[in-house]
């Protein structure tokens, strides 16, 4: 299981100049990956793109940028973009985010999610691997369209999938799913059991399953879980993620959180390998003085 960080954990990675700060950091510890979602702040395909350009070998993703305020050829001229910027050391990883933000702040409609993404995947896939498009259906009409760039032959591709419905599309046309808020047992009960599933269906390969989850080493588990019930409480709010908690069986999305001494943290990060996550992506809080660097440092050491 490869290991990454997610820039922005903490809250205050709100500069490019800090993104690249962390990859540098990210990098030189012997992390794999480094992932930042695009939230209302710097857009994340930018600022990754920054960074991979200033750093040499670890890889950079989005987990995740939402599809509907952009559309799949702009999405896919930014990802070579971004591609060619790091070494090809970019992953595209979208999502389509919630209704309370599509719908309820940008005023789109969220009515057919599953349907949007397919049309979504049905033109950005092709764009990505540089072939040429030709695509009518009920949201997208696109035609006659090819986006090359020198020394970039395809982006990897990754959706964010909860559902069924999302994640046959995961297994079926991307190469894997990027996660948050999902624990072990669901984790491998549905998100790798369905999608690679549908994977092996349309004859591909095993997918990547991109696991997130809040991480704090520390000696004081009880009441740092405690502290994270505040920040973490949209999780239980949210359909989907409330979907996946109930699936594993917990009441609060801080109950999904890693925290503890070296020995717990260990024992849950076999748990998330066990489950058939492929890359760990850490979310290092720092919920008490001192946590978010020395629960880095700890990671790197694995």
């Amino acid at each position: 299981m490869r290991k990454g960080l997610m820039a922005g954990a903490d809250g205050a990675t709100v500069s490019v100049d800090q993104v690249v700060e962390v990859a540098r950091e990210a990098e030189t510890a012997g992390f794999d990956s480094l992932w930042m979602a695009n939230v209302f702040s710097l857009d994340a395909i930018m600022a990754l793109a920054t960074a991979g350009r200033e750093t040499a070998r670890i890889e950079v993703g989005t987990a995740v940028t939402p599809t509907y305020p952009r559309h799949p050829v702009a999405i896919a001229q930014q990802a070579k973009t971004a591609a060619n910027m790091t070494g090809n050391r970019f992953v595209l990883g979208i999502g389509l985010s919630h209704k309370m933000v599509i719908e309820d702040m940008f005023g789109l409609s969220f009515a057919k999610p599953a349907k949007h993404m397919r049309e979504y995947l049905e033109v950005l896939v092709p764009l990505l691997k540089g072939e040429v498009v030709d695509y009518d259906g009920e949201e997208y009409r696109v035609h006659a369209t090819q986006i090359s760039v020198d020394g970039v032959a395809d982006v990897p591709l990754v959706i964010a999938a909860l559902g069924p419905r999302m994640l046959q599309l995961a297994g079926e046309k991307t190469d894997g799913t990027s996660t948050w808020m999902v624990g072990p047992k669901t984790m491998e009960a549905h998100i790798a059991k369905t999608m690679n599933a549908a994977a092996e269906t349309a004859g591909r390969p095993t997918p990547r399953i991109i696991g997130g989850f809040p991480v704090v080493l520390t000696g004081n588990a009880d009441s740092v879980r405690e502290s994270l019930a505040e920040p973490l409480a949209i999780y239980g709010q949210l359909p989907s993620y409330r979907d996946m908690l109930d699936r594993e069986g917990v009441a609060h999305p801080q109950d999904l959180a890693l925290v503890g001494d070296e020995r717990a943290l260990r024992e849950s990060i076999a748990r998330i390998e066990a489950s058939g996550v492929t890359d760990f992506n850490a979310a290092c809080i720092d919920a008490e003085p001192g946590a978010r660097d020395r629960t880095v440092e700890f990671l790197a050491s694995l």
